[in-house]
C-alpha cells in the first residue's frame, strides 16, 4: 500500500546564510528524488525561517529516512533534528486512503 510520509527538519539559526555551501548538493538530492516519484512536496517553513518540510510518498518511511540521512543539510549539522511521520492523507491530488471517512484511518 502507498503512503505518505512527512520529514520534518528542525534547522539552526541563520539557516537560510549558512545553507549556502550546501545548497546546490541538498537540491540536486531533492531533484532526484523527485524524479524518482519519491518525494512529492518539499520546501521551507516561512515566517520564521524555523524548519522544512518533505512529503514522500511509497509503501514505508524507508525513503525519507534514506534521505535524511544523507542530506547535505543533515550531515553538516544544518539541521538539529528530524523525523518522520505517517500522513494518512484522505482526500486531494494523491490521496492514499480517499474512502477512510476520517484521518485516525478508522473506517468506523
Amino acid at each position: 500500500t502507498i503512503m505518505h510520509f512527512v520529514l520534518l527538519y528542525e534547522i539552526v539559526d541563520n539557516f537560510a546564510e549558512k545553507r549556502t555551501p550546501f545548497r546546490i548538493e541538498h537540491l540536486a538530492k531533492v531533484q532526484a528524488s523527485h524524479a524518482e516519484g519519491k518525494l512529492v512536496l518539499a520546501g521551507a517553513l516561512a515566517d520564521p525561517v524555523d524548519g522544512a518540510m518533505l512529503v514522500f510518498r511509497g509503501p514505508t518511511a524507508e525513503a525519507a529516512e534514506v534521505f535524511a540521512r544523507a542530506d547535505p543539510y543533515v550531515t553538516s549539522g544544518l539541521v538539529t533534528n528530524w523525523r518522520v511521520r505517517k500522513w494518512m492523507t484522505v482526500i486531494g491530488d494523491g490521496a492514499t486512503m480517499p474512502s477512510v471517512p476520517d484521518a485516525t484511518g478508522f473506517s468506523g
